[in-house]
Parts: C-alpha cells; structure tokens; sequence
C-alpha cells in the first residue's frame, strides 16, 4: 500500500473514538497567552489544525486485526524493512526481525504496544522514511545474525519511542513554526521521525551503542526533537541530498 492510499483512509474514516482521545493545546488565560506569545512557539494556523487532529487521531487509533487497511500498512512495513516480496503471518517468529520479541518478550508484537504510544504506520511515510529506515536498518545488520543484531539496536522499540516524541512534540506546539512554514503537518511530521532516526543512527555507531544506552539516546533525541527540530529536518535534507 502506498503512503498516499494510507493515509486516504484515515482520511475518510470518522475515527471519532480515536479523536476523543486526542489532546490539543487548549485556550490559555490572558497571562499565560501574553507569556507564550512572548516567549514561547507561535500556535498553529487556523487552516492547519484539521491536519494536526488527524495526525494526533491516527495516533490514537489501535491496530485492528479486522481492518484489511491496517494488515496492508503492517505488511508493507516488513515488506520495506526487510526487503521481501513475500507477505508474512500477522503472528510469528518473522517480527523478531524487526526486534519484536512476541507476546512474553520484553517488546510486544505489532498491535500490542500500550496506549498512548502510537502505531508505527501514523506517522510512517514510505516516500521519505522508509528509506532512511533501511539505512539504518541494513547499518545494524554489521554482517550478523538478526537476532543479534537486534540484542544491541532495538529498533522497533526505539522507533516506537521517536514516534511518540514526534508525537508529544507536535502536542505541545513545538513544531508549529516549522508546520506553518511549510504548510502542512503530516508531513513535517514524517520528515521529523526520519531525521530523528537520522540521529540515531549517527550516535550510535559514533558512541558504539548498546542496549543499554537506549534510555540515554531517547532523552537526547527528544531534546533535539522538541527544542531543535528544524536543525533536525536540515540534517535529514543535508544527508539525503547526497
């Protein structure tokens, strides 16, 4: 399935319950406001706040098992990622390639992963991430076997964890400057999960990471993600104009 299909169908779906649990920025008090316009990121333009209740919606929206869209997406990410032109089972030991370790593992399986964590397919674009994706993914191959690979980058976890970031980080206004400059959202939001994996990557195989500086790549990932992400978007411009 392609992103632009994708993300049609969320589009023409009501999603009302997944909306109901959508957090927007809501009105502040006069000091608050005078505090915010004065120090704090511009709020988002009026003809964009649609775009931003989808994206936060989708957020929201569990893996549903029944929804033929939903297995689409699930497929075309293993598809992607591991290069297959197979399909796979929606349950098997085939996910631990991507570091999921079933249902008694310490990572869930697609569809498992616990509220108010986002799915991977809201804010996945096959146009932009997925590539960036690859590179990461075939950089932590580093001519090993899978399951080891996966035991010293975790990448379904820490792609879960970016997501979520990108996501609070659009919550709490701080990439409203970059969505009004570019007039849009959802796309800032795809381009700021792939320069966040863009990071990743680089500290890393700079710092030669493991499992266990996970927690501390995260904490610089989301200060970056939400204190400098247009820094952020001109290194993923930079990398990919290469």
């Amino acid at each position: 399935i392609s992103f632009t299909e994708a993300l049609q169908h969320f589009q023409s779906m009501e999603l009302s319950k997944s909306r109901g649990k959508v957090q927007v920025p809501g009105r502040r008090g006069i000091l608050a406001a005078l505090l915010h316009c004065l120090c704090g990121p511009p709020r988002l333009r009026p003809q964009l706040q649609g775009e931003q209740e989808l994206a936060l919606a989708m957020a929201q929206c569990a893996l549903d098992d029944s929804e033929w869209v939903h297995m689409r997406i699930l497929q075309t990410i293993y598809q992607q990622l591991t290069r297959s032109r197979l399909g796979c089972p929606r349950y098997g030991a085939h996910w631990e390639e991507l570091g999921f370790q079933g249902r008694r593992g310490s990572s869930p399986l697609p569809g498992e992963i616990p509220r108010p964590i986002p799915k991977s397919h809201s804010n996945l674009s096959w146009s932009n991430s997925v590539p960036e994706g690859r590179r990461v993914f075939q950089l932590s191959f580093q001519n090993a076997g899978i399951l080891v690979v996966f035991q010293n980058f975790p990448f379904c976890i820490m792609s879960v964890n970016i997501t979520r970031i990108v996501i609070q980080a659009l919550q709490e206004e701080r990439l409203s400057r970059e969505c009004n400059r570019r007039q849009q959202v959802i796309g800032v939001l795809n381009d700021l999960y792939a320069a966040a994996f863009l990071r990743l990557s680089r500290l890393w195989k700079r710092q030669h990471g493991t499992i266990a500086d996970a927690g501390f790549f995260l904490k610089e990932l989301e200060l970056s993600t939400k204190k400098k992400p247009r820094q952020l978007l001109k290194s993923l411009e930079a990398y990919l104009s290469h």
